[in-house]
């Protein structure tokens, strides 16, 4: 149902999309930051256009990557269609990154001075649905008897306040690293990208909530995805790393699986 709050209306729709719900694959995709939808109610938070088509406002490419990688793996996937300026789902509500007032250079004249009230209407309307969903459907397939294997999907930006970042693609990981340096053994065999572990972020950067959230608690295979976005722009590019990342992970889990 559609939290019942002032903050989203019937127009706006479910913040939260299911792709291939019925998938039989033992990965479970995520992309917390795959749309970049306003609610109606937010405006443009007093952003300009500019502003709302960039990296603060989403992850370009992540999405159509994680869509590909669903249909390849036969995965569910589930991803936020709200941008993470009304509320990033890869926070707790407790984080003052849930809601930012700046990102970057840009000031969010629409997130500054929020009140208790309506910093707690955005968490109910945007990021518990999506908790909810998530959680629902690792508890159903646990009572399938189905495993699950959580990986989340995320681009960054090739340069960042004036930096330019060499690393392609992120493996990122919290305490639980089995998935992660599997991954990185494998992929130590490839020349296509330069891959880093816990680049360009890291659990200390406060970006594996999800992976904390739902996958270490229950001792779940996982792992965090990131790409950097000049690779992912347009559709071929978006295939082609959708292409190596699916190989990877399943010829990473099938030798897990056989060890």
């Amino acid at each position: 149902m559609l939290a019942q709050t002032h903050l989203l209306t019937e127009a706006d729709g479910q913040p939260v999309a299911v792709e291939n719900p019925q998938g039989r694959g033992e990965v479970l995709l995520v992309c917390e930051h795959g749309g970049r939808l306003l609610p109606a109610s937010l405006g443009t938070l007093g952003l300009s256009a500019e502003a709302l088509s960039s990296h603060i406002a989403w992850d370009p490419g992540a999405l159509p990557v994680a869509m590909i990688m669903a249909r390849q793996l036969d995965a569910v996937l589930i991803h936020q269609r709200f941008s993470r300026l009304a509320y990033d789902c890869n926070r707790p509500p407790e984080s003052p990154g849930a809601i930012r007032d700046v990102s970057e250079v840009y000031q969010i004249p629409g997130n500054a001075n929020l009140t208790d009230g309506e910093k707690a209407a955005r968490a109910q309307a945007i990021y518990l649905p999506f908790r909810s969903r998530i959680a629902q459907e690792i508890a159903a397939r646990r009572a399938a008897g189905r495993p699950t294997v959580l990986v989340t999907v995320h681009s960054f930006t090739p340069i960042y306040f004036g930096q330019p970042r060499a690393v392609e693609i992120g493996i990122l990981h919290e305490r639980d690293a089995r998935l992660a340096d599997a991954l990185l053994k494998a992929a130590k065999t490839t020349h296509l990208y330069r891959i880093a572990r816990n680049e360009p972020y890291g659990p200390t950067d406060g970006v594996t909530h999800t992976l904390e959230e739902h996958a270490i608690p229950a001792g779940l295979l996982n792992v965090m995805i990131e790409v950097r976005n000049d690779l992912i722009q347009e559709e071929t590019g978006q295939g082609v790393v959708a292409d190596f990342l699916t190989g990877l992970l399943g010829e990473t889990l099938a030798d897990m699986h056989r060890s």
